[in-house]
């Protein structure tokens, strides 16, 4: 994969704005000391299949809650691939609050939205997550709050019939006037916006997804259309060949970093 970073920053949209190709996103190793400034998002990335010395490690850092929900799951990969998201969820987060794993408290929001418990002297830390056929990503900021999504591109999935009932009606004028060939990645744009947008809310899928615009065409800028859309920075990437994701965050002109956890080449986290 390349290593040119791409800097996310919304554009208005229109015909002459549209590129052939999207910029190349470039995945950076984390260092040992890592600092999430005011006006950054941080999107990490994290493969989810990995070796049991790897798995007994981070099922130590479980909560008692989060052990039992492990225990729940029917197929040991599932089972496996939550231990891995719930581990390296409290991992990064341990790393940006300066605290072991096994020591924070990951509650629920209203809208069931995981978040950190206030903790004296620390800073207020938005995240969300997301994962998707053995890919997890997550997307951290500051004093705003975050949503991201991730999707495997499906075919099966990306029909006319679930275009006509989640989307606007704006949106399916925009997806059906796509060459046949860009549909699928089309498709995915608009749901990984619409996704991220509802989860950077906290309120979820109370918030219909056909009430509000995103833009959705292959190589043209990320937007998004509500009322509320001034409040917020629209960030759309392909994460590895095959998906498509995006991430939404309160604020303006924000900078973003990538970093790809890889248990071969990083820091330890222990």
């Amino acid at each position: 994969m390349g290593r040119i970073r791409k800097r996310l920053t919304p554009i208005l949209p229109g015909p002459a704005n549209c590129r052939t190709m999207d910029p190349v996103t470039i995945w950076l190793l984390p260092s040992e000391t890592l600092t999430l400034a005011h006006g950054e998002i941080h999107i990490w990335r994290v493969l989810l299949d990995h070796p049991p010395v790897l798995l007994g490690l981070l099922s130590t850092y479980l909560s008692a809650e989060e052990a039992a929900r492990a225990e729940r799951f029917v197929f040991t990969h599932d089972k496996n691939h939550f231990i891995v998201r719930r581990g390296m969820l409290r991992v990064i987060v341990g790393r940006y609050l300066g605290m072991p794993p096994r020591s924070l408290l990951i509650e629920k929001g209203p809208y069931e939205k995981p978040c950190v418990s206030a903790i004296s002297g620390k800073p207020p830390l938005h995240f969300n997550l997301s994962h998707s056929h053995g890919l997890a990503l997550y997307a951290f900021a500051l004093h705003g709050r975050v949503g991201i999504d991730l999707e495997m591109l499906r075919p099966e999935f990306a029909t006319r019939e679930v275009a006509e009932q989640f989307f606007s009606p704006t949106e399916q004028g925009e997806l059906f006037c796509l060459p046949p060939e860009s549909r699928i990645q089309g498709f995915f744009n608009c749901w990984t916006r619409k996704e991220a947008y509802v989860k950077a809310t906290g309120k979820g899928l109370t918030v219909p997804l056909d009430s509000f615009d995103v833009s959705l065409t292959p190589g043209c800028p990320p937007t998004l259309r509500v009322a509320d859309s001034d409040l917020w920075s629209v960030f759309s990437f392909c994460p590895a060949p095959g998906y498509a994701a995006a991430a939404i965050v309160e604020g303006k002109g924000l900078n973003s970093r990538f970093y790809d956890w890889d248990s071969r080449g990083c820091p330890s986290f222990s």
